[in-house]
């Protein structure tokens, strides 16, 4: 019987690698996103409508059980805090943190029932560090990570792991129109830009959505099965230095 993994926000970028690597393993793959991808079953959901995503979730519990989450939606925005407005700090937090308390709580009383599962959350180097420019989106993934311990610890007990995924700067759809966003503004040499993006990291290069890909596999899967409450680096060695 193939294994089930719900998504959110798996149509593009790391998302969607992720549903990819995890179709390609076997698992039967539900995405919950507001844009349609032929990756695994799509599902349109809006994550910040909490009953939408409980509804959402009951119907697959309920048919197929759910031995893995992949709390991956998520939007980026670039400001300090004096030019972060209310509905910015809202919108933000919205997606990237009460899209992830919608999905972990609808999934967490089938885990339970079943008495093993796996959360996995997509945060990000700002986990870890922080980053100038990056107040709310830093302060969401702080969030991020700060949900992956306390519900390791809450749901040990049932078998249930949770963990954090920080990738550092991963080449995707969200990277390019954060630099083509820059550049627009700036005036700046956009290949400089990429170059001095890739020489910041100390392996000298971006990431690869499919990396994070793999690591998030591996996370899921049984040879992870003492692996929880941890905040898993994937930045080319960005935030040892």
């Amino acid at each position: 019987m193939k294994k089930t993994c719900i998504i959110t926000g798996g149509s593009s970028g790391i998302g969607l690698s992720i549903a990819k690597t995890f179709v390609k393993e076997g698992y039967q793959v539900f995405n919950l996103d507001i844009q349609a991808s032929e990756y695994g079953h799509f599902i349109e959901c809006d994550v910040t409508d909490i009953a939408a995503v409980k509804d959402a979730v009951d119907k697959l519990g309920r048919q197929h059980g759910i031995d893995a989450l992949v709390s991956n939606a998520g939007i980026h925005f670039s400001a300090n805090i004096e030019d972060t407005s209310e509905a910015d700090l809202t919108r933000v937090f919205n997606i990237n943190v009460k899209g992830a308390y919608a999905a972990t709580q609808a999934c967490l009383p089938f885990m339970r029932e079943q008495q093993s599962g796996s959360i996995i959350y997509i945060a990000s180097d700002q986990a870890v560090v922080g980053k100038r420019n990056s107040f709310a989106y830093n302060l969401s993934k702080s969030a991020l990570a700060s949900m992956a311990r306390t519900t390791a610890l809450d749901y040990a007990q049932y078998n249930i792991r949770a963990n954090a995924v920080c990738p550092g700067t991963i080449e995707t759809p969200l990277y390019h129109n954060a630099i083509n966003r820059y550049v627009e503004q700036s005036g700046a040499d956009i290949n400089q830009v990429h170059q001095e993006e890739a020489a910041l990291q100390p392996l000298g290069r971006l990431g690869q959505p499919q990396e994070v890909a793999e690591l998030t596999l591996f996370l899921a899967s049984d040879k992870a099965k003492f692996i929880t409450g941890s905040l898993q680096v994937i930045d080319g060695g960005y935030t040892a230095q």
